[in-house]
């Protein structure tokens, strides 16, 4: 029985101090779909991201946000999916610094991703709330440096959080052999808070007041009074092109706050055989959304399918492809 239970740790050679093999252990199904979903999340990222760095005519302010998020995801899939499957279907044995590593990326990533989200619900609503001023306001200068504000952020926020990982002695370590560092509850109250509760916020209202200015601009072209506005006077051409890509990026929003607000609801609640249950599934959702992303772009967005296109084909290594009209 002594052998069995020794087989079952991660260091048997130190039974007092070693953790346990993680029990109980994922179905080869997810594991499979994970790795599965990861592999097809940096392919999709990676060709929105040569996209838009390639075709000049994309380097647009709208689309240097859709970047930032491509990059965000593409790390999603290629760091946090991978690293989740290793975490939950064996021991530890990268050690103490690797793991504050993974653990300080597995925070600034989402936390960059959800900063994007929202500089892309305060770009649609300067470009349809005060579109006459959007050009002025909204130049890929200022979104380059709110780009990289995000990101900063995020890193700041993710060292603060973790800030004690370092510093850790061995007595603050449960066993060897896991990563998965501890938080008390004024860390995660905070990061519900920062996170999800102040960004979902800022999401959803402006994306209400995008949907009310919307409904009225629509109303005033279907009775062709172009000239009046709920603020000002754009041609219905130009109504119409802003009014489609609030559509769209506002479907992009949706998703990303579906697959989020479950995972963030759920680890509020008494941990339980239910939600031992059903926290897989909602890992799986919330990263997942990193691939449902291009899936959108794919959809919604004709420059994306003429992009793909053009890279698979091997056509922009032509001289001069950076040129085309993609639009």
């Amino acid at each position: 029985m002594e052998v069995e239970d020794r087989d079952d740790l991660c260091f048997p050679q130190f039974p007092n101090t070693s953790c346990w093999k993680p029990l109980p252990p994922w179905p080869q199904t997810v594991t499979i779909m994970l790795y599965s979903i990861s592999l097809i999340t940096v392919t999709l990222n990676l060709l929105i991201i040569i996209s838009i760095s390639h075709f000049r005519q994309l380097h647009t302010p709208t689309n240097m946000l859709l970047l930032s998020l491509a990059v965000s995801d593409l790390l999603v899939g290629l760091l946090l999916m991978p690293v989740l499957v290793l975490r939950k279907t064996s021991c530890w044995f990268l050690g103490d610094f690797v793991c504050s590593t993974i653990s300080l990326i597995n925070i600034i990533i989402p936390s960059a991703s959800i900063g994007d989200i929202v500089l892309i619900s305060v770009d649609r609503y300067v470009a349809i709330c005060d579109p006459l001023h959007y050009t002025t306001k909204v130049t890929a200068r200022r979104v380059k440096f709110c780009v990289c504000l995000c990101w900063l952020c995020s890193v700041t926020y993710s060292l603060l959080y973790v800030k004690d990982l370092p510093t850790q002695t061995d007595k603050d370590k449960f066993c060897y052999g896991e990563c998965f560092p501890s938080s008390d509850s004024n860390s995660l109250l905070f990061d519900l808070f920062i996170n999800f509760i102040v960004p979902v916020t800022v999401i959803v209202a402006l994306y209400l007041r995008i949907f009310v200015v919307a409904v009225s601009q629509a109303r005033a072209m279907r009775s062709h009074i172009t000239a009046v506005t709920l603020q000002h006077s754009v041609t219905p051409k130009a109504k119409k092109s802003e009014l489609k890509a609030a559509r769209n990026l506002g479907v992009l929003v949706v998703v990303f706050l579906i697959c989020l607000c479950p995972l963030y609801t759920v680890t509020w609640v008494d941990y339980n055989w239910i939600v031992a249950l059903i926290q897989p599934s909602l890992i799986i959702l919330y990263l997942s959304n990193s691939c449902l992303n291009p899936v959108i772009y794919a959809f919604l967005y004709p420059w994306f399918r003429k992009a793909v296109k053009l890279i698979v084909t091997l056509q922009i290594l032509q001289p001069g492809s950076s040129e085309t009209n993609m639009l």
